[in-house]
């Protein structure tokens, strides 16, 4: 089981930065791939950003050169850097990870923490 713990949303002006953290606690297995989603009212959930565990980055064309993901293996904590804020960055982020335990492969989502930035 993997439980996430995330922090760091909140409301920001066009063009502030915000930076977003997930704790991960893990019973069994080996987490594989962490990362951000969000869903925006109405829309549907997209990836934001996500990091292997050999620190492979994969980002959403959107927010490239804008947002960095990072993560803290000891602590098995993601970080996600979010600069230059755009309001249509506007949306719940959701912190993800696929984890394998015995031999089978698991997804976890956080609960969410809202980002808000105002034109």
């Amino acid at each position: 089981q993997v439980q996430l713990v995330e922090s760091g949303g909140g409301l920001v002006q066009a063009g502030g930065s915000l930076r977003l953290s997930c704790a991960a606690s893990i019973s069994t297995g080996v987490i594989i791939t962490i990362g951000w989603y969000r869903q925006a009212p109405g829309k549907q959930r997209e990836l934001v950003a996500t990091i292997s565990s050999g620190d492979n980055t994969n980002y959403r064309d959107s927010v490239k050169g804008r947002f960095t993901i990072s993560r803290d293996n000891a602590k098995n904590t993601v970080y996600l850097e979010m600069n230059r804020l755009k309001p249509e960055d506007t949306a719940v982020y959701y912190c993800h990870t696929d984890h394998i335990s015995r031999g089978t492969k698991y997804g976890n989502w956080g609960q969410g923490t809202q980002v808000t930035v105002s034109s």
